[in-house]
Order: C-alpha cells, then structure tokens, then sequence
C-alpha cells in the first residue's frame, strides 16, 4: 500500500498571521490545507488544498471550547504530519490536537514580535518542534528559537 504524501495544516488567524505563513512555506514541497476564521475577502490561498473555517475564541472561553471541538473533528479529517502557525488563539486547540497525534509543530513568531513572545508564541514555545522567531533579539531570551529573519 502506497504511503499518503505529507501534509501540512496551515492554522493561523486571517490577514496579516496568515500572509506571514504562506510566505514561510513558499517554495516547500508539501501538499497543505488552511484553517482561519471567515472572511468575507477571504480566497483559496494558492497552491492550498482546502480551506477550513474555524470559530476565532478571541477571549471568550466558551468559543474556545467551541474552536477546540472544531479543531479535534478537523485534525481526525486530515490527519497533518506537520501544523505550522503563526499565531493567534484560534491555533491552539490544533497545535496541540497535532502534537497528541503526532505532528510536528513549527510556530512562526510574528513579525511584530520584537521584544517579547506572542501569547500564543509563548504558550506553544514548549510544544514546538521548530519555533522560528524574525528578531535576531528573541533568539537570545529564547534558546530553543531558530533566528529565520524577517518573513515579510
């Protein structure tokens, strides 16, 4: 029986979070779906498989436990050998599904990460596989980061 190809999940928050992963992986071999928030401008990203929406918990527990659910059926879908992100909340519940499934995690920090980790940068700094920061600053407080430069 044939191998399945990898694939990577794409999780991040719409807009600027999800413009910063694409241009990360741009070049990369991989087959990948997106999971975001919906927006009404929101298009298939090039070379994207699928696009998936999740509920954005912002701050509000119950929607978080709403995204997590969201997040288990998705990851039991899809079955990603690699979740990459860049942030925010609404990548938590997967990164970590991923991780219990045995996915890597790859976190990009945001570029507009200069002094200190993102919330979510500094939640999933522990679980990452590879955690990439864009300010060669960040690589000093954090020894596990890789500097990558900026993304942008």
């Amino acid at each position: 029986m044939a191998r399945p190809s990898p694939r990577m999940l794409i999780v991040c928050s719409a807009g600027g979070h999800l413009t910063e992963a694409l241009q990360a992986i741009e070049g990369v071999p991989m087959e990948f779906d997106v999971a975001t928030f919906r927006l009404p401008h929101l298009q298939l990203p090039r070379g994207a498989r699928a696009i998936h929406y999740l509920t954005d918990p912002h701050v509000s527990p119950w929607k978080y436990a709403v995204n997590a659910a969201q997040s288990v059926r998705l990851m039991l879908k899809i079955r990603p050998s690699v979740v990459l992100t860049t942030g925010a909340g609404i990548a938590i519940a997967c990164a970590l599904i991923g991780k219990c499934m045995g996915a890597k995690l790859i976190f990009v920090e945001t570029v507009a990460g200069v002094r200190d980790l993102s919330r979510t940068g500094s939640l999933l700094y522990r679980f990452a596989d590879l955690f990439i920061v864009q300010w060669p600053e960040l690589r000093g407080r954090y020894p596990r980061a890789s500097y990558g430069g900026k993304v942008l």
